[in-house]
């Protein structure tokens, strides 16, 4: 099983950018399509992006379509999420998570792997 490990995040103000990171290790990272979530406090789990197996697909939430750039490095066992123009509802604790296969995946439960989250949190 993949373990995930994220980091990046932090305090930013509002029209500010963040990279988030996520390294794997364990199993084959190319194996795998990738994707961030993002959970506010008193929120359901949020699909932020998602990514396949090779880099040449991904798919957003509508919420993040056009600001948020998701991408990866297999031969850094890496994946990334490129935050820009962020807002205040963007802050959550973001996880980066493996699904099961190659293809894209948005549903939760379709991924097997999890990271322990990294806060952002956007001032206004």
């Amino acid at each position: 099983q993949v373990q995930l490990v994220e980091s990046g995040g932090g305090l930013v103000q509002a029209g500010g950018s963040l990279r988030l990171s996520c390294v794997a290790s364990g199993g084959t990272f190319s194996d795998h399509a990738m994707g961030w979530f993002r959970q506010a406090p008193g929120k359901a789990r949020e699909f932020v992006a998602a990514i396949d197996w090779s880099g040449s697909g991904t798919y957003y939430g509508d919420s993040v379509k056009g600001r948020f750039t998701i991408s990866r490095d297999n031969a850094e066992n890496k994946v990334y999420l490129q935050m820009t123009s962020l807002k205040p509802e963007d802050t959550a604790v973001y996880y980066c998570a493996a699904a099961g296969g190659e293809t894209i995946r948005t549903m939760g439960l379709d991924f097997g792997s999890w990271g322990q989250g990294t806060q952002v949190t956007v001032s206004s």
